[in-house]
């Protein structure tokens, strides 16, 4: 049996902050970067993951993924779900290190690297890619992958095995289609907060001549601007376009009620990430106050059990799980499972480093393998650094297209590895002279 031999770390960070890419209220110079790592293996190819950070920090981010080495070389290199939900469990599992959460944080977030490093390897394998790869397994085999400790009041084992052999029948013929047809995405690239109102104009413009059939805007940083904003963004794109909304965790409850009051005439589709993540009851709150906008969150909501509640409370009506901030592909099936229970459609955050390239297997996945449907579904699309990728995201037509090569799509080219490794590449040293 091969081994995993070695778990390689780089801190690779890109300058995006320079053109304001990324920017949002909350996070206003934001450098896009990935806590990035390899597993070794001695025979066969090796297995790539990230952690998705914006700049200062990614080498936090970087140390907490080296500090489960202990746990992974060594290793039989993880061919099947009965290995990867092994592996995934050893490292929840480490008491000493858990206690840095318990399951969230820079901690977590660096078990979902290695989590996915590990699906990357065991699809690269099979030679499929990871959404064909799991779509494969038996639903039996799916619910070994899943924790249930602390779900069991909203959703039982038995409810997560009856879901996935619901979804068994048609799932030849939905794997079909989404290698003929894609997967449904949306576009966030014309909405950063630094951009200027002509480029938003231009980039709305740009991308409904492309086939996105929703757009999004960052608000939250002056109410005025954003009703100019919005309005521009509707009239720009007419009334059959959806315009979602996203404020970054800026406002309390109180302003994200007045606020979405404001922008209501422009009928946003939703208010994304209008409070805190961790505030249940707040969400619940403004989705009772603007319904029927919709609230949507998700992509920094930290583990299975917040989004448990969330759904339990009737707080989002959209949940947009990411591929970077839970435990990796195991946790995000758990919450795959809590949102076909709950009939929430999924939307997950992208954009970022690699995030694009990621997320699109989890939806594919789960349209094929979960809950059998893509009604009111779409992947966030934010065009730019896929090219490092060597397996990069595209998107046609408004639709991302479905990904055949084999793993989980997080390989970097060597030469962006070296280019862009902080301190000492050359984007960095280059930029310090």
């Amino acid at each position: 049996m091969a081994k995993i031999v070695g778990m390689e770390v780089l801190d690779v960070r890109f300058p995006t902050s320079r053109e304001l890419d990324g920017s949002d209220a909350m996070n206003p110079d934001p450098d896009y970067s990935a806590a990035y790592v390899v597993l070794h293996t001695d025979g066969g190819p090796d297995g790539y993951g990230l952690a998705f950070t914006i700049g200062r920090g990614n080498d936090v981010q970087a140390a907490a993924i080296r500090a489960l080495e202990p746990h992974v070389v060594g290793r039989d290199v993880p061919t099947d779900a009965a290995a990867l939900g092994d592996l995934s469990r050893a490292l929840v599992g480490d008491s000493q290190l858990r206690w840095l959460g318990p399951e969230k944080g820079v901690a977590h977030m660096a078990i979902g690297a290695v989590v996915n490093a590990a699906w990357d390897l065991a699809a690269r394998i099979a030679g499929l890619p990871v959404w064909r790869f799991a779509a494969g397994m038996s639903p039996e085999e799916l619910v070994s992958l899943v924790d249930f400790r602390y779900l069991s009041d909203a959703l039982t084992e038995q409810e997560a095995l009856d879901i996935l052999r619901a979804a068994e029948p048609g799932r030849a013929e939905r794997i079909a289609k989404i290698e003929r047809d894609g997967y449904r995405a949306y576009s966030t690239s014309p909405g950063w907060l630094g951009y200027s109102d002509a480029k938003l104009v231009r980039l709305a413009e740009q991308a409904v001549a492309d086939g996105f059939e929703m757009i999004k805007l960052k608000v939250g940083g002056n109410l005025e601007d954003d009703v100019r904003r919005m309005k521009l963004a509707r009239e720009t794109v007419g009334p059959d376009i959806r315009v979602a909304v996203d404020a970054n965790q800026r406002w309390d409850v109180s302003t994200a009620i007045t606020w979405m009051t404001a922008l209501a005439p422009y009928d946003p589709y939703w208010i994304e990430e209008p409070t805190s993540p961790d505030d249940v009851l707040g969400h619940a709150a403004i989705a009772k106050a603007l319904a029927p906008i919709r609230v949507a969150t998700g992509e920094h909501v930290q583990n299975r059990v917040v989004f448990k509640q969330l759904l339990q409370a009737g707080a989002i009506s959209v949940l947009q799980l990411d591929a970077a901030r839970v435990g990796g592909f195991n946790e995000n099936l758990a919450i795959l499972l809590l949102a076909a229970k709950f009939g929430v459609p999924v939307c997950p955050h992208a954009g970022g480093v690699g995030l694009c390239e990621l997320v699109r297997h989890l939806s594919m996945f789960d349209f094929a393998a979960v809950s059998g449907s893509d009604t009111d579904r779409s992947i966030e699309w934010v065009d730019h650094l896929h090219e490092h990728f060597t397996d990069p995201a595209a998107v046609v037509d408004g639709r991302y297209v479905a990904p055949s090569a084999p793993g989980f799509s997080a390989r970097m080219h060597d030469a962006t590895l070296r280019r862009f490794t902080f301190p000492d590449g050359p984007e960095w040293t280059e930029t310090n002279q």
